[in-house]
């Protein structure tokens, strides 16, 4: 068990390291290519720090111990993803700039980009309900499934076409894109682009390695606990495999920029909503079980809570996204219910 727990540990010390890695390379891209802090945030930050989260799942399937474990911590950690986001992520937002009020000048509403907020919101309710319904049809109707998963996959990259679409307008309006560091490695090297792409692949390849030993880790702890596997997976994977979006945010929430910090959210959840699901439906069976099904239906209620509240262009209080911490406290007792 020590030598599980070491595991763990390690791994998810590589994950989070690569991941911060590899946000640093996204933020100089960002920046180099003139992209609007929407693009960063939604597009570039987001798909970055969610590798943690997606390789985990992809890990599990591919190259798990035992199929049925692999397909229960694969499946668990792609619908576990957006419910921790919407819900424990959110919340940490919320507090953090209440925490940060002083440094914000005294704000301590989250106020990000009205218009891509809202896009973000309306996509990821669009694609999220579409993978979760599908789940309740017969595996028989795999042509239906299929067809599914394409739309999915199509409806992100009409979103990642339509953010951009929208750069533009944002950069010329203030919303241009800050790099907050220097690139890692222009500490060794010159600022220039090709260094910035080798560091995303070194990147991406720490995080391979991370996510293969923290399933491993997960699948050997929960026969050594005696926890089921799908309770470990929505539990524990998707909040250790979503530091780096909850560090990143609080980091730029401390710093003002709420669009960037928002946007590293909503933009994962539409990535983590679309992309990932479609790759469930594909590779496994894609059935749901009560604390599944719990989970979807509470990141549902969270996403149609943000979206109410960006649609009423109301302000973002600590005190209204605490409902989303309440959400996660929520489905966290259902899960201890039924073990």
């Amino acid at each position: 068990m020590a030598y599980d727990l070491i595991v763990l540990l390690a791994s998810l010390l590589v994950i989070v390291i690569a991941a911060e890695i590899f946000t640093n390379a996204i933020e100089s891209l960002g920046a180099k290519l003139k992209f609007s802090e929407g693009v960063t945030g939604s597009i570039f930050a987001a798909v970055g720090t969610a590798l943690p989260e997606t390789m985990v799942p992809l890990v599990a399937i591919f190259a798990g111990n035992s199929r049925h474990v692999s397909e229960e911590v694969g499946v668990g950690a792609i619908l576990g993803a957006p419910f921790m986001l919407s819900t424990l992520a959110m919340f940490l937002v919320g507090m953090a700039s209440l925490i940060f009020k002083e440094r914000r000048g005294g704000a301590s509403c989250v106020e990000p980009e009205h218009t891509g907020y809202k896009r973000d919101m309306e996509f990821f309710l669009f694609v999220f309900s579409l993978a979760f319904f599908v789940a309740f049809t017969p595996q028989s109707w795999r042509l239906l499934r299929i067809f599914v998963a394409l739309v999915l996959v199509l409806a992100y990259f009409y979103y990642v076409m339509e953010t951009i679409a929208a750069s533009e307008a944002l950069t010329e309006g203030g919303h241009a894109t800050e790099a907050g560091k220097a690139l890692y490695l222009s500490a060794i090297f010159k600022d220039h682009m090709a260094f910035v792409v080798l560091q995303l692949f070194m990147a991406l390849g720490l995080i391979i390695a991370g996510a293969k030993g923290f399933v491993g880790g997960v699948e050997h702890l929960a026969e050594v606990l005696h926890i089921p596997v799908i309770a470990l997976s929505l539990l524990i994977v998707p909040v250790a495999t979503e530091l780096p979006e909850k560090f990143n945010s609080i980091m730029w929430i401390r710093k003002g920029k709420d669009t960037m910090a928002v946007g590293n959210i909503t933009g994962a959840m539409v990535f983590q909503g679309s992309v990932l699901p479609a790759i469930g439906i594909f590779l496994t069976p894609w059935t749901l079980n009560v604390t599944v099904t719990a989970s979807s239906v509470i990141t549902l209620l969270a996403g149609f809570w943000m979206y109410f509240l960006v649609s009423r262009k109301m302000r973002m209080t600590p005190a209204l996204l605490a409902v989303n911490g309440v959400l996660y406290l929520a489905f966290v007792a259902i899960v201890i219910s039924c073990l």
